[in-house]
């Protein structure tokens, strides 16, 4: 038997109407729902539309939150991933001239400078992994997710979630590493 789901007396209380329970759940849940949907998106006032419409959905289902079904964290990341994969299939769909202007939020010190551009290097080659292989790594790597929570938020097995693990890393590595061993620096 898997331990209580921490977030179960919450949900409840959100489902009773009672709204310190749905500041609480904010606060506790936010940060890290936008960062798994401003990775995957790599827009944040996207992010920010998708952790809107999680929470919107949280709050519609609260009343009939069943816990024994999966824990509602793993619940509430499968609602993101599938927010986002929704919004990325429309980008596909939607074509256009012109790129977003993208906004460098860095500072100007040359070290942060080169760790965002590292950062920049890891999230561009992540963002190129096949769509299985970088959920994956996103929802293990940095949600910090179970492998378990992670299989069951991609609806796979254990074993299968290792081997999108396994592949994804096995790309990263190569795409980030020059054959000497060094990591690239263009």
């Amino acid at each position: 038997m898997s331990a209580p789901d921490p977030d179960a007396e919450l949900v409840r209380r959100i489902g009773r109407g009672d709204p310190a329970a749905t500041r609480l759940l904010v606060a506790a849940k936010l940060p890290r729902i936008l960062g798994l949907a401003t990775r995957m998106l790599h827009d944040r006032a996207a992010a920010e539309d998708v952790a809107q419409e999680a929470f919107a959905r949280v709050w519609r289902s609260a009343a009939t939150w069943q816990s024994d079904r999966a824990r509602f964290d793993t619940w509430l990341h499968t609602v993101v991933l599938n927010l986002c994969r929704d919004r990325l299939r429309r980008r596909r769909e939607q074509t256009s001239d012109t790129l977003p202007e993208v906004v460098d939020p860095a500072p100007d010190a040359e070290c942060l400078m080169l760790e965002a551009e590292r950062g920049s290097q890891v999230a561009a080659a992540i963002a190129q992994l096949p769509d299985r292989q970088r959920e994956a790594i996103l929802l293990v790597h940095y949600q910090d997710l179970s492998g378990a929570e992670a299989a069951r938020a991609l609806d796979v097995s254990i074993e299968a979630l290792e081997s999108l693990l396994a592949r994804g890393r096995r790309t990263l590595r190569t795409r980030l590493v020059s054959p000497q061993g060094t990591t690239t620096d263009d």
